[in-house]
């Protein structure tokens, strides 16, 4: 039986192509109920970013675990340990305006990539809010990236 606390990088690797499907069945309900039905991914508040593809400039909207942080969030590019980063880093890297939906809360942000002593003080909060950021750092082979998202 597959469980995600277990799971080796390369497990994980085989779960995005389903990740895509169950993404956009979880926005259309999400932004339904205002986060009241698939607002949760393993008992913690997951948020919708939606963010400009970094090649196409198409809209995209991602459901995202995430860390509320002063007036916006913090982000993790965990993607569970997988051993890439997730797709949508470099829309956040290249594009880093974003609406931000959490429940009813919408908020137009600007993501920036954290760094060094940065992180190192950022890391701690994440990983209280949800511990398992500590296991996927474990088992990742890079360095797993932040993203402050405060208010443009």
């Amino acid at each position: 039986m597959f469980n995600l606390q277990t799971a080796t990088s390369e497990q994980m690797a085989k779960l995005l192509p389903y990740l895509k499907v169950f993404s956009s069945l979880n926005e259309k309900v999400y932004r339904w109920t205002n986060g009241r039905m698939m607002g949760k991914l393993g008992g913690r508040d997951v948020c919708l970013v939606t963010m400009t593809g970094a090649k196409s400039g198409k809209t995209r909207v991602v459901p995202l675990m995430h860390v509320p942080y002063k007036d916006g969030v913090l982000i993790v590019a965990s993607q569970g340990g997988a051993p890439k980063n997730p797709v949508w880093f470099n829309n956040l890297v290249v594009n880093p305006d974003i609406d931000v939906q959490y429940k009813s809360n919408k908020m137009q942000l600007r993501a920036r990539r954290v760094d060094g002593e940065e992180k190192q003080a950022l890391w701690p909060v994440c990983c209280e809010h949800y511990p398992d950021y500590d296991l996927y750092q474990q088992r990742a082979e890079r360095d797993i990236p932040v993203f402050i998202c405060e208010p443009r």
